[in-house]
Order: C-alpha cells, then structure tokens, then sequence
C-alpha cells in the first residue's frame, strides 16, 4: 500500500476568490456544479457548500474500483451537518489544536473545526473532495486545512500522521458503514489521538456505529452523547436522527 498523498497549505494568492475560482475550474471533469446554502441546526450559522450535481455519473466513474471507494463525498449527509453544529457549540475544544478529520467530504465539518481556530488535517480517498473541502473552508473562513491527505483512512499507511505528534480531537461523521470498518477505526484512533484526546463521532444509527461504541464502552471510553432530528437539507433525509458522541478514554483504560 502506498503512502498517503500530503498536500500542504501553500500560498494564497492575492485574491482568495482567484483561488477558489481555480480550485472550481479543477474540478470540470465532475460536471456540473451545484453551490448551495447549508443551515446547521440549532446554530444561526450556514454554511455555502458546491458539490457535482450528477452523482449517478460518479457512480458510474467508480464501478471499477477495487477498494470500493464510493463518491460519498460528492453528498450532504446529516451526519456531517450534526457534527458541524456540535462543533459551533463547543469551540473550546479546537483553538490551536491539532485536529484531524476523517472523510472530509464537502467540507461542512471542516469549516466548523477551522472557524473554531483548529490546525485541521483533512483526509479523504478523493482529490475531488479535498477541493471541494478547500473551497468550503476558503468561503468560510479564508482558510484551507493546514494539510489535505489523499488517502483512505482505513489503511495503516494513515498512522504516520500522528508525526510530529497526535492529534488533540478525532472529527469522524457517518464513517462506519459496515462492520469492516471498525476494526481499522479502532486501529486508527489508538495511533492517531492522543491520551488525553477526543473522538468526535456523528451517525445515524447504523449497526457498526452501535458495536463499535459498545467495543469502546469495554474498553474503559467514556461518552458525552447527544441527539439532532435536523431539520437537513434533503428531503429524503427527513426522519433521520444523528447521534454525535464526544468520547475519551477513561483515565485509567491504558497503560
């Protein structure tokens, strides 16, 4: 398995809108653009996402990946609204922290965790993504994450990140699809965070979300949760709770 692709913050140009104007013009191949206003439930903050309209053309784009990389990133999901607003709600815990976000997706949680004052690592398997999350944060906060990793967060490769040191928060939303996932999370968050760190989980009541929090459970984690109802931006969505978990290790779980 190859490393992952770092991609540092570089410099601006003069014009921030020159910068996303190019960021947009790199993304021609996905087709047409859609840019949108995303309200963030019990805030009075939106946040302005642009995302590929044709999804199904994606899809298509992917049938032939052998690691099954979906284009999930190219979609809102409340998930990552939920955990953008608990993020507004809690900003204390981001100012000049070192966070890393795991599937950045269109960017929404990691315009929350920039505003917030974090020195934020984006990761996510597709460029088109971490464009799309530049953009977002650029609109947001005339910033980009303080580095954008191209990888998938599943891999061991990913643990390196946690050079020069581990990071403070985990931001993780609707990351575990299917029970295969949870091991490598676990893998992941005891590399990555630090001892005294947070993970930071957003999801809609899946059965791998529910085992992989009781397998924390066991382990000693401690948990602050919560609930959102939305209201979310799709309509297909209605009806679906997101529950964000603000989880630590119990102080005396690890050696």
């Amino acid at each position: 398995m190859s490393s992952p692709s770092h991609s540092p913050l570089t410099e601006l140009p003069a014009s921030i809108d020159d910068r996303i104007a190019s960021l947009l013009a790199s993304l021609a191949h996905t087709g047409e653009l859609l840019t949108e206003q995303v309200a963030l439930p019990d805030t009075s903050i939106t946040v302005e996402v642009t995302r590929p309209i044709d999804t199904n053309w994606l899809l298509d784009q992917a049938v032939d990946d052998p690691e099954q990389n979906l284009p999930y990133w190219a979609e809102i999901w409340p998930s990552g609204i939920a955990l953008a607003s608990a993020i507004a709600r809690r900003p204390e815990l981001f100012a000049a922290q070192r966070v890393i976000e795991f599937g950045c997706g269109v960017g929404i949680t990691a315009a929350l965790a920039i505003a917030a004052g974090a020195r934020l690592t984006a990761v996510d398997y597709a460029l088109e993504s971490l464009t799309l999350t530049r953009i977002t944060t650029l609109r947001h906060t005339s910033r980009e994450p303080e580095l954008m990793c191209q990888a998938n967060w599943r891999v061991p490769s990913i643990h390196q990140l946690a050079e020069p040191e581990p990071f403070a928060v985990v931001l993780a939303a609707d990351v575990l699809y299917e029970r295969r996932d949870i091991a490598p999370l676990i893998d992941a968050i005891d590399v990555l965070l630090a001892e005294d760190g947070v993970l930071w989980l957003a999801e809609p009541g899946r059965e791998p979300a529910r085992e992989f929090l009781n397998t924390l459970q066991e382990q000693g984690w401690q948990a602050e949760s919560t609930h959102l109802e939305g209201p979310w931006p799709d309509p297909k969505d209605a009806g679906v709770t997101v529950r964000t978990h603000l989880l630590r290790r119990h102080q005396t779980s690890r050696s």
